[in-house]
């Protein structure tokens, strides 16, 4: 191949004959001054692969997850002004100490490791027993729960992936629309979907069972087909709605006639003001078609410290009779070495009396700003849901993209929010805004807001 140069050692115009383009090297000739000069020109990059095939169900997700997305465009806004002060109404994320009396066990056990007396290595992959003992007393103590039918872990998002790995990819599967989306990612990964259809933003396979203000955030049970694993959050993230007794019972019964499994994830259980049930097997026969999944992360701050449990009831069978809560607990001692000694120490802590009346002092917090956050939106003309009953509020912007609102109030009020469709098609046209945030913080987002949209 031909490639005209210009040597500059003889200022004349020449041409080059090179084999091909990606040479390592090609000689210059300069017939005036008998000049040889060699080059070098650059090579393409050649990336090592193997044989390995890629996870295909893996590559089936879409772009990353919501939450490193909000960070990632966080960060590029913080770039770009530089001297704003961003507040983070965004990632649900805590951000209030833990309380003393919780620290001080979590430290206290700490310095145990250091002494012969005091160290452990690894625990049990259940949990500690007098842990296990202490949350069935607590959340569960006239619902029939036992200890050695509570498993404890570092938390509910990472429990979830391990039912999946239970229940494996010959399932199918159903989920509230929009609902967190772990649920639908932890399902595409273990292989129980099809292919993301993008005109309808869904992934073939799932039922995407409709939770908007028309049906209050309950789905029409009598469309929805026949399933093997509803998945299933209340108090609701995102929305902030909290099933009724009567909705729960009718849950559990279109799961009993169907032969279903539910995972009820519990997680904002504390911040019901409503009288709701806290728990799903305060409704009758529960036992029989649902596992239960919470955390201390929204309870004590924990979402670093990293502490959660699951219940998986004694009745709670296979199609062949087999006990589910059997391989949960290969699972765990397959995946899974136990939680920290540490965080257990807290988690015990957060159980005592006056770990539960400093835990209940947080979340009245964080209630508190949710209030000034309703009271705000409300004031505005929006349509506002939640918030009385979880640590987030539901914003209506009627006729617009939610990620387009994102942009909106991340440009000009520097707040973060997160967009309603990130957790699925029913989240189009609402943002969700995070209660979780310094005082400061959330009177001066409400003053932001209410200049950007008077």
């Amino acid at each position: 191949m031909e490639h005209p140069l210009v040597n500059p050692l003889c200022g004349l115009s020449l041409r080059i004959y090179s084999p091909a383009i990606n040479s390592a090297k090609t000689s210059l000739t300069c017939k005036r001054s008998g000049l040889i000069r060699s080059i070098a020109e650059p090579m393409e990059k050649t990336v090592y692969t193997t044989k390995v095939p890629r996870n295909g169900n893996i590559a089936k997700l879409q772009a990353g997850y919501l939450f490193p997305e909000i960070g990632r465009r966080r960060s590029a806004h913080i770039q770009k002004y530089p001297d704003a002060k961003v507040i983070s109404l965004g990632i649900g994320d805590t951000t209030e100490p833990i309380p003393e009396v919780i620290t001080s066990a979590m430290a206290q056990r700490a310095q145990d490791l250091s002494t012969r007396e005091g160290y452990s290595g690894y625990g049990a992959e259940q949990g500690e027993k007098v842990l296990r003992t202490a949350l069935s007393r607590t959340f569960y103590g006239d619902l029939g729960i036992k200890d050695t039918e509570i498993f404890v872990s570092d938390g509910a998002k990472c429990d979830i992936s391990r039912l999946q790995l239970v229940f494996g990819s010959n399932v199918t599967m159903a989920v509230q629309d929009p609902s967190y989306p772990a649920y639908v990612d932890s399902s595409v990964i273990v292989g129980q979907t099809g292919s993301f259809e993008k005109d309808v933003q869904k992934y073939g396979k799932i039922e995407y069972m409709k939770c908007l203000p028309e049906n209050d955030f309950f789905p029409d049970l009598l469309s929805v087909p026949r399933i093997d694993i509803i998945f299933f959050c209340s108090p609701n993230n995102p929305t902030g709605a909290a099933a009724t007794r009567k909705q729960l019972k009718e849950l559990v019964g279109f799961a009993k006639a169907n032969g279903s499994i539910i995972i009820y994830d519990s997680a904002y259980a504390i911040y019901m003001s409503d009288d709701n049930p806290k728990s799903i097997y305060e409704i009758p026969g529960a036992r029989e078609v649902a596992i239960e999944t919470a955390s201390f992360s929204k309870y004590a701050g924990f979402t670093g410290v990293r502490l959660g449990w699951t219940v998986v009831p004694d009745e709670l069978r296979f199609s062949d009779g087999f006990p589910v809560a059997n391989d949960f607990n290969r699972i765990m001692c397959t995946c899974f070495n136990g939680a920290s000694n540490i965080a257990q120490a807290g988690g015990l802590a957060c159980l005592s009396l006056e770990g539960l009346k400093a835990m209940h002092g947080v979340v009245e917090f964080y209630k508190e700003n949710t209030k000034i956050i309703v009271d705000t939106f409300t004031s505005l003309g929006f349509q506002v849901y939640g918030g009385r009953n979880a640590p987030y509020v539901w914003v209506r912007f009627p006729g617009r993209k939610s990620w387009d609102i994102f942009a909106e109030i991340l440009e000009k009020a520097h707040i973060v929010t997160t967009p309603g469709s990130g957790f699925g098609p029913g989240g189009e046209g609402f943002i969700r805004v995070s209660a979780f945030g310094h005082r400061e913080n959330i009177l001066e987002a409400a003053r932001r807001l209410k200049s950007l949209y008077k």
